[in-house]
């Protein structure tokens, strides 16, 4: 049976994958953005096998567009069966040459939104009686990373937020699922107004990225590590000195 999935940061990485891949199935996708010319490319491509898809240009990380963009979607369609929370900035920046402004921005876009758009969603979703929440937050949210101050706590509060709303809707019908990315190969890393990452290593492709947490919809788990790089966060949460230091020393400084 398919279903309408709407996905925030779908013009490029993983959310263009997710698009993708989900259209090939016969998912109907609800591509959102601030690039109107790159979510067209993205739609064209899921179109031919979804073709009730559709776009919407916002900036997730204004105040009142999370409800805006759940009540257009949810009438567009007459109902949303997933939201994928997975737009993110990344604000690479030591900490001494960061803003509030910044800070701000990051979390704005990487956390904020995401709340607003799942407390838009989850009434109308609880009186139907169905929907899934997945909300797409980082190995930086398990880990501090060098240069990555405002990501990394916008990330964790993404994971602690999701750790507690799926508590708080447990006996409910809602399914809510955290996917965990490491290191994918997504612009992201290309900013032009961002600072170097400390990390230089490999890169997962994102349409891998994206066909597991399409199985992960289908799957009763809530947390997914993609690809599996759990070990490292528990080597960090069992000795968090020793992480650090090596953290460190693997930047050279």
């Amino acid at each position: 049976m398919s279903r309408t999935v709407l996905i925030t940061g779908a013009s490029s990485g993983i959310g263009a994958a997710l698009a993708r891949h989900l259209a090939a199935q016969g998912d109907t996708v609800g591509l959102v953005a601030r690039r109107e010319d790159r979510l067209a490319e993205v739609l064209a491509e899921c179109t031919p096998g979804a073709p009730d898809s559709a776009m919407w240009v916002a900036d997730v990380g204004e105040r009142d567009a999370g409800q805006r963009i759940i009540d257009t979607a949810w009438d567009h369609w007459g109902g949303i069966d997933v939201l994928v929370n997975n737009a993110a900035i990344p604000g690479v920046r030591p900490v001494i040459r960061a803003t509030p402004d910044e800070v701000e921005r990051v979390m704005d876009v990487n956390f904020h939104a995401p709340v607003r758009l799942a407390l838009a969603v989850l009434p109308r979703m609880l009186e139907r009686g169905s929907g899934t929440i997945m909300n797409v937050s980082s190995l930086g949210g398990r880990l501090g990373i060098p240069r990555e101050s405002a990501y990394c706590a916008s990330k964790f509060a993404m994971c602690g937020w999701t750790e507690a709303v799926k508590l708080d809707l447990w006996n409910t019908p809602i399914k809510v699922k955290l996917v965990i990315p490491g290191a994918v190969d997504t612009e992201i890393w290309d900013k032009p107004d961002e600072e170097g990452a400390a990390y230089d290593g490999p890169k997962v492709p994102a349409a891998e990225v994206a066909a597991d947490m399409a199985a992960a919809l289908d799957d009763d788990g809530f947390e997914y590590y993609l690809p599996d790089m759990k070990g490292i966060a528990v080597f960090k949460a069992n000795d968090i000195d020793t992480y650090m230091k090596g953290s460190m020393d693997a930047i050279g400084s």
